[in-house]
């Protein structure tokens, strides 16, 4: 398949944007269960996903929808839990 320079984008900034999700958490400034950590996890998992199954790779856009699934539910747990002070 040749190389498509805009889904390539695509999936850079979907990668980009787990790490930063990850980042945020790791270094405590985002919690697991805030919608910012939630949101950046679906946006990247969406974004890599379609990267993925552009170029054929069926085990990634896999872990992708898995991902986007589990920040889905995240996001959904978090919005009915009310915030810790």
């Amino acid at each position: 398949m040749p190389r498509n320079l805009a889904v390539d984008a695509v999936g850079w900034l979907g990668a980009a944007l787990l790490l930063c999700a990850y980042f945020l958490v790791s270094s405590r400034r985002a919690h697991g269960g805030s919608l910012v950590y939630q949101g950046l996890n679906a946006a990247g998992s969406v974004l890599l996903g379609v990267n993925s199954l552009y170029y054929g790779a069926v085990p990634s856009a896999f872990v992708n929808v898995v991902w986007l699934a589990i920040a889905i539910y995240g996001a959904l747990r978090g919005a009915r839990e009310p915030a810790a002070h």
